[in-house]
């Protein structure tokens, strides 16, 4: 029974990354927006799912918008730094990045945060979306946005989407199968992982971990083989002896009738059950193995169990058919480049649609199989990393219906592009790009269709908040005075963009005056050692001091474009002066500024 009706300017429904990004975006536009989520947590992957160790637009240029304010609030907020797992440069305790996403939410009194609800209807009239009920609510707004893990809004409002694969006759996508087969059958989609948290006790015993249903040890045999032990755990380390244990090689990754998720709510509920257990028996199989020093942590998450994430992590949910779909070939370099074209419009060519910017490569996890992608990964800095891409604003409307946008993983894309289109930064830039278009479409009383673009981009470039970047370019970080210049050349001269991802502007400015910089050399050290060239983009370092890391060696990367510069051109067995941060786990130096020595 609805008690109560709300009448908002923009509706966010699920407070995943990319609706808890969405909500923020359109609330500090200024319009009245509610945000209804599930969960108690705000952040979908970054928090609640538990993968607190995420993976995209780790270089200094792509860490802009809301996914660069959020990195600056980790490196205030988390006691002892980001670098703790050699999975991810950014890992951090989850309660801490639900709490940043809380405040930011408290901060907005035209914000309205109802948490521990669930769509149960969509209203319609016509074309339009007018209005979402829950349980003992409703709320109609101008424009509403299915920001929910699996793409809930789609199938109660009737809107075409995709789940599934597409064979290679759709779009001639490379890695697409040629016709449908047991495999594709089998995953629909991508396998999930419900995240379970583990923790060191060290010289105490921790609690047993019982069995779960289903309990098969040989699924788990060779989880770390290759690897050892101390490697796997450290894979997804977190602050305070804490692992993040997300791990995809006969690990937690869990797909067995995974098409559940969509059939009803019982066999979703079915299914998470035993996605949970799954995970529940690879921590007992863990323990087992490498002894009781290891158990489940405490007080991790804000439930009964709380060593256990608060739902899936989900990769792959229902897909928008949307009026621009994002295929595999958008993603993948340009021939004899480094970068994927820009997106243009498909009705306008000259005009670049581009909204939002990532860089992962193309990931698909499917237990017990390794399924062959195009390569999209590209060594820079001293490490791999992948071909940045764009996402288009078109990919977030539907073909017909008005009132309406996604902003998760739910875009209109490929299967095969999902693998590089669902990574958190990724999918936080296309909630704060969603949210914006909404509140831009309330302001000028359009459908999200009909906004152009170009005020959107030009929004979204000049947030006085957090500026986003809407182009990638590896040699022009946001602290930069000509940032906005080249952003904007770009948009303008959309067939200029290079292919090898650099504009031609000097790269060797530092600008010592910017908070950024001085926040980044703050936190470094000063070593002294000899540097060795193994290849272009590999390279080591003997420490000769301080005293207490003489004779030890380390690999030195980094995310600074002047920096990458400087190593690919510095001369082998050279004495080097440079200030940078340990990672242990990763067994690498992350440097922030390099001198001669």
């Amino acid at each position: 029974m609805v008690n109560q009706t709300y009448t908002v300017d923009v509706l966010v429904v699920g407070g995943g990354t990319g609706g808890t990004a969405a909500a923020i975006q359109a609330a500090r536009r200024g319009v009245k927006t509610i945000l209804v989520s599930e969960f108690p947590w705000l952040g979908g992957m970054l928090t609640s799912a538990g993968v607190s160790a995420p993976d995209g637009n780790e270089l200094e240029a792509f860490q802009t918008g809301l996914w660069g304010a959020f990195l600056q609030e980790l490196r205030q907020r988390q006691l002892g730094g980001l670098d703790n797992s050699w999975v991810s440069f950014f890992s951090y305790d989850p309660q801490i990045g639900a709490e940043i996403f809380a405040d930011w939410v408290q901060e907005l009194p035209n914000l309205h945060w109802i948490s521990g609800q669930v769509p149960l209807e969509v209203f319609r009239q016509g074309d339009s979306i007018t209005g979402v009920r829950f349980a003992d609510f409703a709320v109609t707004a101008k424009i509403i946005l299915d920001g929910t893990e699996l793409g809930d809004l789609l199938a109660l409002a009737e809107i075409p989407y995709r789940w599934g694969w597409e064979l290679q006759s759709e779009w001639g996508e490379p890695s697409a199968p040629v016709g449908f087969n047991s495999f594709t059958q089998k995953y629909p989609v991508q396998a999930p992982t419900y995240v379970v948290i583990m923790q060191d006790f060290g010289d105490a015993i921790a609690p047993e971990i019982p069995a779960a249903p289903n309990y098969n040890p040989s699924q788990f045999t060779d989880a770390w083989d290759g690897y050892g032990a101390e490697t796997f755990l450290n894979y997804g380390r977190l602050p305070g002896n804490r692992f993040m244990i997300n791990w995809p090689i006969c690990g937690n990754d869990y797909g067995q009738g995974v098409g559940r998720l969509i059939e009803s709510d019982v066999s979703r509920g079915e299914f998470i059950q035993e996605s949970r257990w799954h995970s529940q028996n690879f921590a007992h199989f863990i323990q087992n193995q490498l002894g009781r020093r290891y158990g489940l942590a405490d007080k991790v998450f804000p439930h009964a169990s709380t060593a256990f994430a608060l739902h899936p992590y989900y990769r792959e949910s229902r897909r928008l058919l949307g009026l621009t779909t994002v295929r595999e070939q958008d993603i993948l370099p340009i021939a004899g480049g480094r970068v994927a074209s820009i997106f243009n419009d498909a009705f306008a060519p000259a005009v670049c649609e581009a909204i939002a910017v990532g860089n992962y490569a193309n990931d698909h996890h499917y237990p017990g199989v390794q399924f062959p992608l195009q390569p999209k990964s590209i060594r820079w800095g001293g490490r791999w990393t992948g071909t940045p891409f764009t996402i288009p604003y078109s990919s977030l409307i539907p073909v017909t219906t008005d009132g309406f946008l996604v902003c998760e993983k739910n875009i209109s894309v490929s299967h095969i592009a999902n693998g590089a289109t669902r990574l958190q930064p990724v999918v936080m830039g296309i909630g704060q790009a969603a949210g914006m278009a909404a509140a831009m479409c309330v302001e000028l009383n359009c459908q999200p269709r009909h906004l152009p673009v170009r005020s959107l981009q030009t929004a979204l470039l000049e947030d006085n908040r957090s500026k986003t970047a809407i182009i990638p370019l590896f040699n022009l970080p946001p602290n930069r005075s000509d940032w906005l210049d080249w952003q904007l050349y770009y948009l303008n001269n959309p067939q200029a963009y290079p292919v090898s991802g650099y504009c031609p502007c000097p790269s060797e400015n530092e600008y010592p005056d910017s908070a950024f910089e001085k926040a980044l050399i703050r936190e470094s050290n000063c070593f002294k050692g000899i540097f060795f060239r193994l290849e272009q983009q590999e390279y080591r370092f003997a420490v000769t001091a301080p005293a207490a890391y003489q004779g030890q060696n380390w690999q030195l990367v980094t995310l600074r474009s002047h920096i990458d510069e400087q190593l690919r051109t510095y001369p082998h067995e050279q004495l080097v002066t440079l200030w940078g941060r340990q990672n242990h786990f990763g067994n690498w130096l992350l440097v922030e500024q390099l001198n001669g020595g």
